[in-house]
């Protein structure tokens, strides 16, 4: 019984002297943690922000050191309770405990465990668009945060913390009405006549800016790129993301290959929406080559307060895709203008041929969206999101698609006439004018 109570005691020692311990690892110079460490601020002797500046980073891709996943980008969420999303990029076979550190602007860290919700579209790839929730305290600031897979790091004051966007929030005054997402450039893309006709026609429905994710692209484009955000029209986000994985050049991970879905495609639309959430009233959200145009209104504008005002519950509008078969011309060469022959890239005024829906055939929507009542989106429609969602009849609303035929057998007779875009001719052919010019594609 004796020597019972002496092992007892022996054991309770050794475990007091390991709980001394992990409660007091330090975690960097002038750091340590505290008991009861979830929901605990560690508080430092000197300022945060002077501390973490030479640690937050502007990249757009970060990786998790000792993980295989990547950190995108971090906006405090106002609609749960200010917890911190962030938008990351994870390999669904490493999966493990991952832990959030917070900076917070006053002082001191607050340590966390991570929510992690992984977007149900992949398309089969290994790696999804992933969000990290990180619940923050009322006592902490929330400043920027990063990612680990230990609570217990050694390292923090040197890890690479993402600055948190989106701190205050804006439902009303918002600097822009409405903004398109086109998530990314990849490639030698170099389809110039095409891409500037493409704004000059967004700019005249009442688009104020454009936000671009962009891999690489043609020497041609990049000058229109150049020369675009220098006007403000145009924000660009660098997308490197061939540094750091293997991107797919399509979306089925079967026949594609590849690690991440169409070079993170998934991954820039969900963060253009965070980016963007409170900046615009309205996002669109379209692949370079399609325009989304109003029929019976003459700008977006105009047509969301219709449609707004017939339903003020819904935040997501589908519009119905329409393909306009570049291999198909206008017989009378109206707009096969001179000045641009030598233009890389596609005349969208020349095609005015639509091929006709096919009720059979799933056509996919692209949206225009209200970004606070979005959660996470996918390509074609939204995976969460609060209020309602409303298809949009296509003799409202749809999308001018110019590309690859989809029904290359129907003859000219077999499709349908649709000349919408020359409606903005007087000003549009003008406009593109001055931007070649500008951009120097015309020297």
């Amino acid at each position: 019984m004796e020597k019972t109570s002496r092992k007892s005691f022996f054991l309770s020692l050794v475990l007091l002297g390991i709980m001394w311990l992990v409660y007091k690892i330090p975690l960097g110079r002038n750091l340590t943690t505290y008991p009861h460490l979830w929901g605990n601020i560690l508080h430092l002797p000197v300022n945060l922000s002077n501390q973490h500046a030479k640690n937050l980073t502007e990249q757009n891709i970060t990786p998790i050191k000792d993980t295989k996943h990547f950190l995108v980008s971090a906006y405090k969420d106002h609609r749960i309770d200010g917890t911190i999303r962030i938008i990351s990029i994870y390999r669904r076979d490493d999966v493990r405990r991952l832990y959030c550190i917070i900076g917070c602007a006053q002082h001191g860290y607050l340590v966390t465990a991570a929510d992690v919700d992984i977007h149900r579209d992949h398309f089969g790839f290994p790696y999804h668009t992933t969000d990290l929730l990180c619940k923050t305290e009322p006592k902490c600031d929330a400043a920027n945060v990063t990612i680990s897979n230990s609570p217990y790091t050694t390292d923090i004051p040197d890890m690479i913390f993402l600055p948190i966007r989106n701190r205050e929030r804006n439902e009303h005054n918002f600097k822009y009405n409405f903004t398109v997402c086109i998530s990314n450039l990849f490639g030698t893309y170099n389809n110039v006549l095409q891409f500037v006709q493409t704004i000059e026609v967004y700019k005249l429905l009442g688009i104020q800016k454009v936000v671009i994710y962009n891999t690489s692209c043609g020497p041609d484009l990049d000058k229109v790129l150049q020369f675009y955000r220098e006007e403000g029209t145009l924000e660009i986000h660098q997308w490197p993301i061939g540094q750091f994985l293997n991107p797919s050049k399509g979306w089925q991970f079967q026949r594609d290959k590849g690690d991440l879905h169409y070079y993170g495609q998934l991954t820039t639309l969900n963060d253009c929406i965070y980016r963007n959430m409170y900046r615009s009233k309205y996002l669109l959200l379209n692949d370079i080559d399609e325009i989304i145009v109003p029929y019976q209104h003459a700008t977006l504008e105009i047509l969301l307060e219709d449609l707004q005002r017939q339903n003020p519950t819904v935040g997501v509008f589908l519009i119905e895709n329409r393909i306009f078969p570049k291999t198909v011309f206008d017989d009378m060469g109206r707009f096969n203008l001179t000045q641009w022959k030598n233009v890389p890239g596609i005349n969208i005024l020349e095609h005015i041929y639509q091929e006709p829906d096919r009720k059979d055939v799933y056509n996919p929507t692209k949206m225009i969206i209200n970004p606070r009542q979005v959660v996470q989106t996918s390509v074609h429609s939204v995976l969460k999101n609060y209020g309602g969602t409303l298809t949009v009849p296509p003799d409202v609303c749809r999308i001018v698609h110019v590309r690859v035929p989809l029904q290359g057998n129907l003859t000219k007779e077999q499709l349908i006439v649709d000349k919408k875009l020359w409606e903005y001719q007087k000003d549009l052919v003008q406009n593109v004018d001055s931007v070649l010019n500008k951009s120097g594609i015309y020297d």
